[in-house]
């Protein structure tokens, strides 16, 4: 029975051989006469035949796909080519498959791999037009094909086609194609997919929660994905390592530190190992929660839990450190890494060179970004930036510069980021015209600026005292599509406010509402000191009075502006109420504030009051400063209390404050006032002992009391010791410039 059925499968197979042989012959008489016709179709019609004859078996079956032509020439095809071009090509292997299906789901599943979704589909559409029978082993074949060539719609398609050909579509079916919309960022098509395989009798497995929980996973809907793993037991679906892994990522993303470190030391218990992926995504986790305690702890735990650590493991602590200000770990972890035979890589310097820039290290950071380059690691914009970030805070604007210019040469592009960091570099060193010369020229190496480009060049402006140039920028954010935020106001404000344009100041805090800006206490401070150098206390106070009903909080800076406008204005009273209301709206009183109250009560004569004061500022721990004690000393000369004002600056040394030629001028003019004039002429020569240059108005104040006296021979003696004129007036000049 044996040998006859062996004879009757050989028989079968020779007439099945004749008869392929003769569609074969019928299907080249039949070929169009355009495809004859064309020297290089024909050319490559009859290679193809040729070589699938060589690449035959000696029963004229096609060799395993591995090696067949047939597969050879789909993949040369590209990623886009035409059915035509397919159909050329397996013309006649779809006669062939119509016997011997599972062939045809070979090569599908080959093109699957080489990720050519087009093709499978064109291979798909061919089998039905050709009546070759179709299973789920080949849509799910093809769905995969559109999985891995990120073609999510084409498997969406392919999916809700299959019932229509009378094919069922199974786990794998649904698997793929919620893994096409996971890599395809369709979270919501991964969860219905999911939720609808029920009702088409489908068992959801697996691999369909791990890419639904990716899908949540890579999109931030980290709810979801913990949702999703805790449906499991009930699903009677086992969780794997993966599925937790994915989780634990989710909450990464999304921030929940503490549900990451729950789901990490809850796998022991379900019996599931977790991989240095599981802890690469809890330190990661605590990294961005800025546990970096924590983040550590998880590394130096990893190898007796049999995770090794590796790259990635450092790189998240060293951000870990760096994220809060720890510097010195990061290095420690970064130099660490070789002896535990891992190379540092672009990501674990970054990290690095990133802490230094927050430790305001900027030496530090350049020598790490040179290492990259020494050990020929290809260096990144992220690189970069934080170096140039850190040059910038170190006020380094040369060297921020430098790095800026160098990126092109190594191949890095340069974005908003570098040129923002580039133009508050220039900003912190006063280099106005620079940082808008950074700013014009990103249209033209195709960077966009942002906000905080625009930001940085006002507040460039509005130091270099450009209000004009400040306010040329913020009016054209919105021609550059560029929101304008509080920051962008509050330079622009405080610019007119250094300019004394204390009008443009309030028009523009009066505007920032309608433009969908809310004004907050900087906004209102900048203001409220305009009004101040303006000489409108009246504004400042009003001003100072509707922040809260604007929800603004006040603050000690907003006092001490109003206080000084007060003072300013005359208004020694005010001054007063000002300064004792701070206490009872919770604001600390500082050395500006009892200053600035003063000189109000010096100004308004109130000699007494200045004492007093200054007298009640160590008793609520203020440290009196050189402007508290030339602001009494001067009501007390104002007052011709010679004697106070001479105590006073005698107790200056006391409280470590350094008197100097304003102190003394007032001194000596208080003590000539009042005939003093041997006291006065004393002072005046003690001077340069105390390392105090007298000025012009020393030397004046020393030749009037000698002139009063009829010392004349004195006064044409300090007459030769004026200082000269120029000099002076340069010295003048460089005391204003600052």
């Amino acid at each position: 029975m044996f040998v006859l059925a062996q004879s009757s499968q050989s028989a079968r197979q020779q007439q099945r051989q004749q008869q392929l042989n003769s569609k074969a012959a019928q299907g080249s008489r039949r070929q169009p006469a355009c495809r004859q016709s064309c020297p290089e179709s024909a050319a490559r019609t009859t290679s193809s035949r040729i070589a699938r004859k060589q690449d035959s078996t000696p029963n004229g079956r096609t060799q395993a796909p591995g090696g067949s032509l047939v597969l050879r020439q789909l993949l040369d095809l590209g990623q886009t080519p035409g059915e035509d071009e397919v159909s050329e090509i397996i013309s006649v292997e779809l006669d062939h498959w119509k016997g011997n299906p599972r062939s045809a789901t070979v090569v599908l599943s080959s093109l699957a791999k080489h990720r050519l979704p087009r093709i499978a589909k064109h291979v798909l559409t061919l089998m039905m037009v050709r009546s070759v029978e179709t299973n789920v082993f080949h849509y799910s074949a093809a769905i995969s094909a559109c999985e891995k060539g990120g073609q999510w719609q084409l498997a969406l398609s392919l999916l809700s086609s299959m019932p229509d050909m009378r094919v069922i579509p199974n786990e794998v079916s649904y698997s793929a194609a919620i893994s096409a919309c996971e890599k395809g960022g369709q979270w919501q098509l991964a969860l219905i997919l999911l939720s609808s395989m029920p009702d088409m009798l489908v068992i959801p497995n697996n691999i369909c929660y791990s890419a639904a929980i990716s899908a949540c996973e890579k999109q931030g809907q980290w709810q979801l994905a913990l949702s999703l793993l805790i449906s499991m037991p009930h699903m009677r679906i086992a969780r794997d390592e993966i599925n937790c892994n994915a989780a634990i990522s989710a909450c990464e993303k999304g921030r929940q530190w503490q549900l990451a470190l729950r789901l990490l030391s809850s796998m022991p218990e379900e019996t599931l190992m977790p991989t240095k992926i599981s802890y690469n995504a809890a330190i990661s986790a605590c990294e961005k929660g800025g546990q970096w305690q924590l983040a550590l702890s998880l590394l130096s735990t990893m190898p007796d839990r049999g995770a090794i650590p590796n790259e990635v493991s450092y790189s998240a602590a060293i951000s870990a450190c760096e994220n809060v200000g720890q510097w010195q770990l990061s290095l420690s972890l970064l130099s660490s890494m070789p002896h535990l035979r891992l190379i540092p890589n672009e990501l674990s310097y970054s990290a690095a060179i990133s802490a230094c820039e927050k430790g305001g290290h900027w030496q530090l950071a350049l020598s790490l970004l040179s290492i990259i380059s020494d050990l020929r690691l290809v260096s990144n914009e992220i690189s970069y930036n934080a170096a140039i970030s850190a040059c910038e805070k170190g006020g380094q604007w040369q060297l921020a510069l430098s790095l800026l210019n160098s990126m092109p040469g190594m191949r890095i592009e340069r974005d908003e980021i570098s040129y923002s960091a580039a133009i508050s570099a220039c900003e912190k060193g006063g280099q106005w015209q620079l940082a808008l010369t950074l700013l014009s020229s990103m249209p033209q190496v195709r960077v966009i600026p942002n906000d905080i480009s625009y930001n940085a060049a006002i507040s460039a402006c509005q130091k270099g005292g450009q209000w004009q140039l400040a306010l040329i920028l913020l009016s054209s954010m919105p021609e550059m599509r560029i929101q304008r935020d509080t920051i962008s106001y509050n330079a622009a404000i405080s610019a007119c406010e250094k300019g004394g344009q204390w009008q443009l100041a309030l028009a523009l805090l009066s505007t920032m509402p309608d433009m969908g800006v809310i004004p907050n206490e900087i906004s209102y401070n900048a203001a409220i000191s305009a009004c101040e150098k303006g000489g409108q206390w009246q504004l400042a106070l009003s001003l100072l009075r509707s922040m809260p009903g604007r929800g603004v909080l006040h603050s000690e800076i907003g006092y001490n502006a109003a206080i000084s406008a007060c003072e300013k204005g005359g208004q020694w009273q005010l001054a007063l109420i000002l300064l004792n209301s701070m206490p009872d709206m919770r604001i600390e009183r500082d050395e500006i504030s009892y200053s600035a109250a003063i000189s109000a009560c010096e100004k308004g004569g109130e000699w007494q009051l200045a004492l007093t004061l200054l007298c009640s500022m160590l008793d609520v721990s203020v440290v009196p400063n050189d402007i508290s004690y030339n602001a009494a000393i001067s009501a007390c000369e104002k007052g011709r209390q010679w004697q106070l004002a001479l105590i006073l600056l005698s107790s200056m040394p006391d409280v470590q404050v350094i008197p100097n030629k304003i102190a003394y001028n007032a001194v000596i003019i208080s003590c000539d006032n009042s005939g003093k004039w041997q006291l006065s002429l004393s002072l005046f020569i003690s001077m340069p002992d105390r390392r105090v240059m007298p000025d012009v108005i020393t030397y004046k104040s020393a030749i009037s009391s000698c002139e009063k006296r009829g010392q004349w021979q004195l006064a044409v003696g300090f007459l030769g010791g004026l200082p000269d004129p120029l000099a002076v007036a340069r010295e003048e000049g460089r005391v204003r410039w600052r």
